[in-house]
């Protein structure tokens, strides 16, 4: 990205905020973090920017319109990242996940279409808004209808749409990515959201390790440095993606089984998991992979980190072993 920017980050406290945080930070840009630090691990994460990093810190929630507006005012760049994350929470309580995902997003949208309406807007969608994609062996590009399946997948549908329509209706340069299976440093993972981190935590602790399903779900992988890499030339070459949705994983060849990535972290670590297998969540997708194909041919990127080579840094990174 050429020359300083002045770049909002919604959920900035979260585990790709912080990264995204640090990566533009670095180079030169001018960042603002709004977060409400209500997830676990968010101000840990924060502690962790702030030191080293010169961002400035807005606490804020995306259900807190005119707090948005605020916070849009004048900027270049919004990475809306802010929102509730998990299947399961949307299932306890869909009134706050639509709450958060979907109004939240309609407030960061017209706090741009007021305050900012030059900005480049990338919008954080997920792989849920396909839904089950029952027998489904192959990967997934932006031509498969969205068929969500739970209050999370609806909610974040919903908010995809309507970044996808302000483009169209009032001319923003709105990217929205749908991604799948982020990982890397500063992810708090759990069983619900953020699985591989869930995953090395529980083995390297030598604790019983739930596996819902017969662990055959296959996943596409990408770590979080490629996601940033994604973001650095979506802003720099906006005009040749705005308006579109994207597909964004580590595609066919960084494709594992649950079952394949506990074979891999026993392999790393010398530890032996102890899994229980429990009833499979609803609607949970037996195979997603994602067909990176359309983010190459607009904007040149492809996933360059490796499962083995990701997994093997988050090993070293859990263990204490680098800062």
């Amino acid at each position: 990205m050429r020359g300083q920017l002045s770049i909002l980050i919604t959920g900035g406290a979260g585990f790709i905020g912080v990264n995204a945080a640090a990566r533009f930070a670095r180079a030169g840009h001018a960042v603002t973090v709004l977060d409400s630090l209500q997830r676990p691990g968010s101000a840990t994460n924060l502690a962790w920017l702030s030191d080293g990093h010169p961002v400035e810190f807005v606490r804020a929630d995306v259900r807190d319109a005119a707090a948005l507006a605020r916070a849009a005012g004048g900027q270049d760049v919004v990475v809306h990242l802010a929102g509730q994350v998990a299947v399961t929470t949307s299932l306890a309580d869909p009134v706050a996940d639509f709450e958060a995902n979907a109004a939240g997003t309609l407030n960061l949208l017209e706090a741009v279409r007021r305050r900012a309406p030059e900005a480049v807007v990338l919008v954080a969608s997920t792989n849920k808004v396909y839904g089950a994609l029952p027998g489904r062996a192959r990967p997934v590009d932006e031509a498969e209808p969205l068929d969500p399946r739970t209050p999370y997948g609806c909610s974040k549908a919903a908010a995809d749409r309507y970044a996808l329509e302000y483009h169209d209706a009032y001319g923003l340069r709105t990217v929205v990515l749908r991604q799948s299976c982020i990982y890397g440093r500063h992810q708090n993972g759990t069983e619900d959201q953020g699985w591989l981190a869930h995953f090395v935590r529980v083995i390297l602790a030598g604790r019983p390790l739930t596996i819902y399903g017969d662990g055959g779900q296959v996943r596409d992988l990408l770590e979080v440095r490629d996601l940033c890499d994604l973001y650095a030339v979506a802003i720099e070459r906006v005009e040749d993606c705005a308006g579109l949705a994207l597909n964004v994983g580590g595609g066919p060849g960084n494709a594992r089984s649950l079952l394949q990535v506990v074979a891999a972290i026993e392999a790393l670590t010398g530890t032996r998991a102890d899994c229980r297998y429990a009833a499979a969540r609803p609607a949970d997708q037996a195979y997603y992979v994602s067909d990176v194909g359309l983010a190459e041919r607009r904007l040149g990127w492809r996933p360059r980190i490796g499962v083995d080579q990701g997994l093997a840094d988050l090993l070293e990174a859990h263990a204490g072993l680098a800062r």
